[in-house]
């Protein structure tokens, strides 16, 4: 049985997703800002015979997140939510559960895009890291021009859509936070966290000035980052599609669980 869920449903809502708190990192964010009743945001669950929660679907505008533990939950009920919506555009989440519902879509796909997903929930003390050899900073709101302008230098990140004004609400906000090294009197490698909740966060924006790289600098920003949010009690989550990438994320304890899938749809 799915059904709508609201407040009540609260303590046995997070219970369930905070068992994969990583898997979930949007999901718990968005519920812990947003609550159940909000008419841009809706959620619904799937319920067993026992009256058991066995998978959850988060609508926040036009963007749509499935997730259950097993690919054993009801992907046409879910696919029918979402078509009945005619803002519907995006589908995204875990690519086990999206591989569930996507056969049930009418609507034609414009874009698909999938990434790897790792989470770490402990650094990998074994692996040696050799320190930069400056201080890890942590990032306050007046420093989002700078980050910015490191962020557009860099090629990877180039067509990012991060403006100065956003970059500095999401570290006002709490829900982001930013650590960076400087050299030579300007900012040349910093990692973020997006999407913070009370259990989990996303890295995001970890990235080197190209004339400063082979110095450990960006590991050294991790390493801070990590320590820090799972000194907190977090999991942490993040996307990668350059393998050279997740050979260092790896070396610091991340771990491969599946890919992320974004998908985009023609109304």
């Amino acid at each position: 049985m799915i059904r709508r869920l609201d407040s009540n449903d609260h303590q046995e809502c997070f219970h369930f997703l905070k068992g994969e708190a990583a898997e979930n990192v949007f999901v718990i964010g968005d519920i812990e800002a947003y609550g159940y009743e909000q008419e841009f945001q809706r959620v619904w669950g799937e319920f067993n015979e026992k009256n058991e929660l066995i998978a959850v679907l988060l609508k926040y505008r036009e963007n749509y997140i499935p997730y259950a533990k097993t690919e054993e939950f009801d992907g046409k009920g879910f696919a029918e939510i979402i078509l009945a919506d005619g803002d519907f555009t995006f589908l995204s989440g875990l690519g086990r559960c999206i591989a569930r519902i996507e056969p049930y879509l009418s609507n034609k796909l414009k874009k698909k895009r999938q990434f790897y997903y790792a989470k770490c929930t402990a650094l990998n003390e074994a692996v040696h890291i050799t320190p930069a050899k400056a201080e890890v900073k942590l990032a306050v709101p007046n420093d989002a021009s700078r980050l910015v302008h490191l962020l557009k230098a860099i090629p990877e990140f180039s067509d990012s859509i991060i403006t100065e004004e956003s970059k500095k609400e999401s570290l006002e906000g709490g829900a982001s936070r930013t650590f960076y090294i400087e050299k030579d009197g300007k900012m040349v490698s910093t990692a973020s966290t997006t999407a913070e909740n009370s259990s989990s966060a996303m890295v995001v924006g970890v990235a080197t000035d190209p004339a400063y790289k082979k110095q450990g600098l960006a590991s050294a920003c991790m390493v801070k980052l990590c320590k820090e949010l799972l000194s907190e009690g977090k999991e942490l989550c993040l996307f990668y599609d350059n393998p050279e990438a997740g050979t260092i994320y790896k070396k610091l304890g991340f771990e491969d669980i599946g890919f992320w899938v974004m998908n985009i749809y023609h109304r």
